[in-house]
């Protein structure tokens, strides 16, 4: 009943407004925390990564790595920060995040805003060691030459600081970012990233986060690019541009679309992926998860992990510790001993 008056108030804000101050409430300590959420089902390990559960918190709630340690008591098996762009960046003007309330959906176009990868790198090393493992999405400044090398600038000063980090060139928000989604591009761009990682001391996992607009050419090319690159796994999807199907006054705004109606799309994206990779890469479901049902759906699609973001907007945080304690139940009903048991066992559904 807290959190529904919470997020009742929250909601009579700017979307953008309430967001900064459900972070606030956060590291306040005034959102009550579950901790850890695991059992022997959900504890699994994913690109060498050990995660409690397969839950994770998608990149874009925390953008400036301010809320990681309330976030890591939240229920989320492993969080992901940023994006992170080399220099400090404003984003685009605002507004730009819309609650789409009757299509339980979201669209932003807020261009990356972040305060720099130096800054970022400050909290992350400041951050205390824990068993949720903690990664950065890497993004590119909108004004840079070399947008592919941006990647690597991120990754050599954050790097050292973080379990795992994503290569992010599927946000709609940077004009000519998703052109770098091409064989050619993504192959040069992921090379320099690789490169980084080497001079690392620790050799964390690289993830590539792709767009659900992407016919099967264009995918069957990135999983080629992926698997030749020694990337660790890839994570699909990100926002669409789609407006298919929508009811909210809101829905012509331009942005990337997240949320209930992107699960469909997301989750045929990511079986697809499944088929073309033949589990030589994990993969990381994300895209309108809502409930234990859609999470599962998505691990029977091909996925070893999952991420959640926009449903919090509407059910709270709550919803973590919900999805993966139904999860298990959904495990041990089904007789897996396990997640990745699951993993891909109701891929041929969403083919």
């Amino acid at each position: 009943m807290i959190e529904r008056a919470g997020l009742a108030l929250l909601h009579r804000f700017d979307p953008e407004r309430a967001h900064r101050l459900s972070l606030l409430a956060l590291r306040a300590g005034l959102v009550p925390l579950p901790g850890v959420v695991t059992s022997p089902r959900l504890a699994t390990a994913v690109a060498g990564l050990s995660l409690q559960n397969p839950i994770g918190l998608a990149a874009g709630c925390d953008k400036n790595a301010t809320a990681i340690a309330p976030l890591s008591r939240a229920g989320f098996g492993f969080i992901e920060v940023g994006a992170a762009t080399p220099l400090p960046q404003p984003g685009n003007p605002k507004p730009r995040l819309f609650r789409l309330t009757d299509d339980r959906a979201v669209i932003n176009r807020f261009g990356f805003n972040n305060e720099g990868a130096e800054a970022i790198a400050a909290r992350l090393a400041a951050r205390k060691p824990g068993p949720v493992p903690v990664g950065l999405n890497l993004g590119a400044n909108k004004t840079s030459e070399t947008r592919a090398a941006d990647f690597a600038r991120v990754l050599a000063i954050c790097g050292p600081h973080v379990d795992f980090a994503t290569v992010n060139v599927s946000s709609p928000n940077t004009e000519k970012l998703r052109d770098l989604q091409g064989p050619a591009a993504l192959a040069a761009l992921l090379a320099g990233v690789m490169e980084t990682r080497a001079t690392l001391d620790r050799k964390i996992p690289i993830f590539l986060k792709i767009a659900p607009d992407l016919t099967p050419d264009e995918l069957t090319q990135i999983a080629e690019v992926a698997l030749a690159s020694g990337l660790s796994g890839i994570i699909a999807t990100n926002t669409t541009l789609s407006r298919e199907g929508l009811i909210s006054s809101s829905k012509g705004e331009t942005g990337g679309l997240s949320g209930a109606p992107l699960f469909e799309k997301s989750t045929r994206v990511l079986a697809q992926l499944s088929k073309l990779t033949e589990g030589r890469l994990p993969l990381i479901g994300v895209g309108g998860i809502s409930n234990p049902e859609q999470a599962y759906e998505k691990i029977r699609a091909g996925a070893s992990a999952v991420q959640v973001y926009s449903a919090m907007i509407y059910q709270g945080i709550s919803l973590i510790p919900q999805i993966a304690n139904g999860l298990d139940a959904l495990l041990v009903r089904d007789g897996f001993t396990n997640v990745a048991d699951a993993t891909g066992t109701g891929r041929d559904a969403w083919l």
